[in-house]
């Protein structure tokens, strides 16, 4: 019971920071990150490099989708800009990937955490509405969203390889895989929680590294259901933005799939050449990353 707690707990505290984060950043920013979508995005280029940046920022490729459809509802976008920036969001979704395996499995999380949060609430709480109180919020949220994988972690860490059912390695059961990581981005209508729960999971060893990666690949897709219901009763460009966002992450999926395990092959060659080791952690964030940019 108290296993199923720290999971619960943990995708929940995941989940508020960053919420908190994306909230307190776009606060701090004071309008910057609409501007930014409005003056860099008049090429291609600048649009995919801008989506990008700003998922980076907010550690939320739903929001940047779902902004980027409100501009082109708007007006301030036009549909072929906003589909760069959408592009430039899928690949900068895996940041938070690099962020768990870098500092969410190699450090003592609550020993930043906490400050993380303390300092931040102080800022929030003495600035509520301001830019001080934004960046409060930031924090709090940056150090929730740590404490909430060490409670994943400590989770997974308590459970047995043999204790989530068995998913297998053929054909029916990567698709099973596939729709489990859909339904639980749905669910919990953030990729990025998916990815990291998929990613404590297969560093304990509940799961293969092959069912993870059909796992992420399901989340991507699971992830456009947001921009549906944001482009419903929008303009036609706006409509025609979340179809193609829809179209373009299910044809990546398609594309990984049927080429799933020569990825794992290539990026399982050139992760030991550069660093002298296979940790399955970083196998999958290599995948995610390669994933995105292939797409």
């Amino acid at each position: 019971m108290l296993l199923l707690v720290n999971l619960l707990g943990g995708i929940g505290l995941f989940l508020l920071g960053m919420t908190m984060l994306t909230d307190g950043l776009k606060l701090a920013a004071g309008g910057a990150l609409e501007r930014i979508l409005a003056a860099w995005t008049r090429t291609r280029l600048y649009g995919l490099l801008t989506g990008i940046l700003v998922t980076a920022l907010v550690q939320s490729s739903t929001a940047m989708t779902v902004a980027a459809i409100g501009f082109v509802n708007a007006g301030l976008l036009s549909f072929t800009s906003a589909l760069w920036v959408v592009f430039g969001s899928n690949l900068g979704s895996s940041v938070t990937g690099w962020l768990v395996a870098l500092i969410g499995f190699k450090f003592k999380i609550d020993a930043f955490a906490l400050p993380f949060i303390g300092v931040g609430m102080a800022l929030k709480l003495s600035g509520e509405g301001t830019r001080r109180g934004g960046l409060g919020g930031t924090l709090a949220g940056f150090g929730l969203l740590f404490l909430g994988i060490d409670l994943l972690k400590e989770g997974f860490g308590g459970l047995g390889p043999d204790a989530l059912p068995e998913m297998g390695r053929d054909l029916g059961g990567m698709l099973l895989a596939v729709l489990v990581g859909l339904l639980l981005t749905v669910v919990l209508q953030a990729s990025a929680a998916t990815l990291t729960v998929v990613l404590t999971a297969v560093a304990g060893g509940m799961i293969p590294l092959e069912i993870g990666a059909a796992i992420v690949i399901g989340a991507n897709v699971g992830t456009t259901l947001t921009g549906i219901v944001a482009a419903i009763n929008a303009t036609p460009n706006a409509r025609r933005l979340a179809a193609a966002h829809v179209f373009f992450n299910v044809v990546t999926a398609v594309v990984a799939m049927v080429l799933l395990h020569p990825l794992l092959a290539s990026v399982q060659w050139v992760t030991q050449r550069v660093t002298q080791g296979s940790d399955p952690v970083t196998l999958l964030v290599v995948f995610h990353t390669t994933f995105n940019a292939l797409g």
